[in-house]
């Protein structure tokens, strides 16, 4: 399978992807991972994200593209992935679908993780306490909370008219949230891989 979680800070992607990747056989790839990995092996674009985000910018969306398609070209994703955290953007959404439709696939789903903001708010809050992250005050947290929601509404309007979306609640225990995104996912699960472009052509 090929998929995009989405879901905002505090919505716990990381914990369900590791359960999506266990249970599907299939690498769930972070772009924050992929930013810290390059920057650690001191590759060519992560000297460019290190020297952008060591500024306080943002790394450009033609960087981040260059990473995931670097990614996906290699052999554990050949056979499906789990991207966290990327696409982003509408300008993102698009190099995804060239990448895939390049290689002739195409995506099988898009996880939506609907959260109640006022309890993640707290649950993101009591979690920079223990990491004593004093910068991630309630305000910090809800502007973050406030601009993923502004971001993701065209992703995920995007997918919805794709026939793609797939809107799960994420809140309760993470045995219940899995048990829901694997419901979710089971027409993708039953149906056979269709390996057609990306834009449908």
């Amino acid at each position: 399978m090929r998929l995009i979680m989405l879901g905002p800070p505090g919505a716990g992607k990381g914990t369900q992807a590791v359960h999506v990747s266990a249970t599907h056989g299939i690498p769930a790839i972070s772009t924050g991972d992929i930013f810290r990995a390059n920057i650690k092996d001191e590759t060519e674009l992560g000297l460019q994200v290190k020297q952008i985000t060591s500024s306080g910018g943002y790394v450009p969306d033609e960087i981040t593209n260059a990473i995931v398609r670097d990614r996906l070209a290699q052999d554990d994703a050949a056979q499906g992935f789990l991207l966290d955290g990327y696409p982003r953007t509408t300008g993102q959404v698009e190099a995804l679908d060239e990448m895939l439709g390049d290689a002739g696939h195409q995506l099988d789903a898009v996880v939506e993780l609907t959260v109640d903001t006022d309890e993640v708010v707290q649950r993101l809050l009591a979690r920079a306490q223990e990491q004593g992250r004093a910068d991630d005050t309630e305000e910090v947290v809800r502007e973050r909370m406030r601009l993923y929601a502004e971001e993701t509404a065209p992703l995920a309007s995007r997918y919805k008219e794709r026939g793609l979306l797939r809107r799960v609640d994420g809140m309760g225990e993470v045995a219940e949230v899995t048990a829901r995104i694997e419901a979710a996912l089971e027409d993708v699960t039953r149906s056979a891989p269709s390996d057609v472009p990306a834009d449908g052509r």
